[in-house]
């Protein structure tokens, strides 16, 4: 399995950030759901362009909380919105609809409704407070980078785990990944969290793998399984969680 990653390195590199982000990159032939491995690594990689961001603005003189607003848009902007654009369709369709089918239709509608505003307010509200803390307080290179990483590999497992609702979409195009796969980008997710934030990291995963089950059984429960919507809300909520949890511990 680890060989077959090492072959399909730069390919699935390629692929994983040409799905995450809107980044330029050259011209390559896509592998689906089998660059899943790779999405901790692509979040690794914008939390670190954010710290970057984040650490200039501060020698700016910037505030913790303009600073924090700064980050937040930037990573919005390196991601085109992807995740938080899944996170209001899933709130909208899951709590808008009466049935499955509803509920479907409603999460396809582009237009967004007063659960989707709603969580989206909330969520970035969560998101925000907890890194201004951490920006008082220091240590915003290891969280952004720890929780990039860990954020994203709960996409992997629940696509993997859960069968798709709709038979069509990104995440039908895009192909499921398989369990061992989806378990090698959560050991790896596991590796860099560790190695940049310590200890710290493990209540950070559990926090992460929580959301992912709670988006899981809700999401199973309503619609019969996973969509691209459903994947981008559990990043946002594994994000959420992980920078509270560990704002909770740098005070």
């Amino acid at each position: 399995m680890l060989r077959d990653i090492a072959m399909r390195l730069p390919a699935d590199l390629l692929s994983a950030f040409a799905l995450l982000t809107r980044l330029p990159l050259p011209d390559h032939k896509g592998t689906g759901g089998s660059s899943a491995w790779a999405w901790p690594l692509v979040g690794a990689a914008l939390g670190a362009l954010a710290a970057t961001l984040a650490s200039a603005a501060l020698w700016l003189g910037l505030t913790p909380s303009v600073t924090a607003v700064m980050v937040l848009g930037l990573l919005a902007l390196l991601t085109g919105g992807l995740h938080e654009d899944g996170l209001s369709d899933t709130a909208d369709g899951l709590f808008g609809g009466w049935t499955r089918e509803r509920r479907l239709e409603i999460m396809k509608d582009s237009r967004v409704g007063s659960y989707g505003v709603l969580a989206l307010v909330l969520i970035t509200l969560a998101r925000w407070s907890a890194l201004t803390a951490l920006l008082v307080f220091g240590g915003h290179w290891a969280a952004l980078i720890a929780t990039g990483a860990l954020s994203r590999a709960p996409m992997a497992l629940v696509m993997a785990l859960l069968p798709n609702a709709r038979g069509e979409g990104l995440s039908h195009s895009t192909g499921r990944p398989t369990t061992q796969v989806a378990l090698v980008g959560a050991s790896m997710a596991l590796a860099i969290a560790v190695l940049v934030a310590g200890w710290a990291a493990l209540p950070m995963v559990a926090a992460a793998l929580g959301m992912g089950v709670l988006v899981s059984i809700t999401a199973l429960r309503r619609i019969g399984g996973q969509t691209g919507d459903i994947l981008g809300a559990t990043q946002q909520l594994a994000e959420a969680a992980c920078l509270a949890v560990l704002s909770a511990q740098a005070r």
